[in-house]
């Protein structure tokens, strides 16, 4: 008999029926057979495939329907009124994209959340981490700040039940986390419901940041997430990782159809395709040599600005948690981290030779040569010098500004996270960022030009979409492991808050 287990995730359970249907080529997106919900106990489908499999004329893809229910995206049946403003359209698709506490479903893929939740749409029928902050942006305009609060008890059950806020709610998500929003989920709860609610968290902050900043098994220089900076005692940066180094089970072939180009060992080659993922920028050249090809990824090497930037936040706000909560001594602990963590970002990612924040990598003990708008992030959360944003702001206008908003970097790489496409998430990162420095000229300029291109497509097609082509706005969007997806969670909170921010002007400050 076979151990039953629904935490372990579908490579795990299904073994050699799960890697058969994943390289057969029967199925164009394999995440749909890892998503798939047993219709019997795995049991019984693994007995069933014993049996059958060698039987003459069998017929993986009709066991598989048998054996399994596909789970299709919602929004399939959905029917845009393209007369409707994107506004009343984003609204009427709130419902479509809001899931229901989960049930336990033994041998499905699903982590079962307590309560209701939003899901970015298309292909992607689980809550995403750091997805959800910027949906929440949209959420809190829309003014269902209960479901922005469900949404952030999720997170804590999350990391009350397995120690870290996974990438989704799957079972094959369980190695690795995204980018840590989780503090900004708070700030953003705490801006309607009062302070009151940082003392409430303050318990899953610290889950969250002893996540990314534990060295339990430090060995080297580098261990899971902390990376020893030089030879100073206490120059602790963080990398993205994951725990796991095998291929992911939602994109199964498609890691091992890429191994079979490098030169890295699986070990290697895996976990950096993980880390990867954990970044969010699943892929981009921003991981990758001078080649600019998957084979040489290298996540595991790289300091990332924007990491840290959320890390020194997630300081900040657990300094702030205990101020309220009158542990005054815990709180200066937490403001002397930000402050060093401060200190080695503007060491480590300020780039002086092209006057841009970069990644480091502290492998080669060098900058990466990839300019991209995670430089934005130290103007977000305020931590560059002015002169610093002056620099900054210049090159977003000079080389990132394209008719559609801003392009993610200046590579065509053929990835999804390089040109020409743009993403919701950035455009409000570095639209705040240029407000805080009082360049609003150029904020308006990226708002009503993201804004134009969300209002053109729509109009166009019915859809709010994962990404854009902000290169050439007739054209569509390109590049990554699956088709562009429509929803759009992200693109839809960031759209209702860039286009209710009424604190802008149009002269710079």
């Amino acid at each position: 008999m076979r151990k039953r287990h629904r935490r372990l995730d579908p490579a795990e359970l299904y073994g050699e029926l799960f890697v058969a249907m994943h390289e057969s080529g029967l199925w164009e997106d394999g995440k749909s057979i890892s998503d798939a919900t047993p219709i019997y106990d795995p049991e019984t489908i693994l007995d069933n495939y014993d049996d059958q499999k060698f039987t003459e004329g069998f017929d993986l893809m009709a066991f598989y329907l048998t054996h399994f229910s596909p789970v299709a995206s919602r929004s399939m049946d959905f029917e845009s009124d393209q007369s409707m403003s994107v506004s009343e359209h984003i609204e009427r698709l709130w419902p479509l994209l809001t899931r229901q506490a989960d049930e336990i479903i033994e041998g499905s893929s699903l982590l079962n959340l307590p309560n209701p939740y939003i899901v970015p749409g298309g292909r992607f029928n689980e809550v995403y981490y750091w997805d959800s902050y910027f949906t929440m942006l949209g959420l809190e305009v829309s003014g269902k700040t209960d479901l922005i609060k469900n949404m952030i008890d999720n997170f804590v059950w999350q990391l009350d039940t397995f120690g870290l806020i996974p990438n989704g709610n799957r079972t094959y998500y369980l190695g690795r986390s995204q980018p840590p929003f989780f503090a900004l989920m708070v700030d953003l709860l705490a801006q309607s419901q009062g302070d009151q609610v940082y003392i409430d968290y303050s318990k899953a902050l610290l889950q969250e940041y002893y996540f990314w900043m534990d060295t339990t098994y430090a060995t080297s220089d580098v261990d899971r997430h902390v990376v020893r900076m030089g030879d100073t005692t206490g120059e602790l940066l963080n990398r993205y990782f994951d725990r796991f180094d095998t291929p992911r089970p939602e994109m199964y072939s498609n890691d091992t159809d890429e191994y079979i180009s490098t030169t890295q060992s699986k070990t290697d080659f895996y976990h950096n395709i993980r880390a990867a993922a954990e970044s969010g920028w699943d892929f981009s050249a921003r991981w990758m040599d001078e080649s600019q090809r998957m084979r040489s990824i290298q996540t595991s090497d790289i300091v990332p600005v924007d990491l840290n930037c959320l890390l020194y936040f997630l300081e900040c706000t657990i300094a702030k948690a205990f101020t309220f909560s009158g542990e005054i001594a815990k709180a200066k602990r937490f403001e002397s981290k930000a402050l060093r963590r401060k200190e080695l970002i503007h060491k480590y990612c300020w780039n002086e030779e092209i006057q841009f924040f970069s990644d480091y990598n502290h492998n080669t003990k060098s900058f990466s040569n990839v300019e991209s708008l995670a430089a934005v992030y130290p103007l977000f959360f305020n931590l560059a010098t002015d002169e610093q944003a002056d620099l900054v702001a210049h090159k977003l206008e000079s080389k990132f500004l394209k008719p559609g908003g801003l392009v993610t970097t200046n590579i065509n790489s053929g990835e999804q996270w390089d040109a020409p496409n743009g993403w919701a998430p950035l455009q409000w990162m570095a639209f705040k960022g240029l407000v805080n420095y009082g360049f609003t000229d150029l904020a308006h300029e990226v708002r009503t030009r993201w804004l134009s291109l969300n209002e053109k497509v729509f109009k166009d097609t019915g859809k709010m979409l994962e990404k854009y082509n902000v290169e050439d706005i007739e054209l569509p969007t390109g590049g990554g492991e699956y088709p562009v997806q429509d929803g759009f969670g992200w693109t839809n909170g960031v759209y209702l808050k860039l286009q209710n921010f009424k604190e802008i002007k149009n002269d710079n400050t």
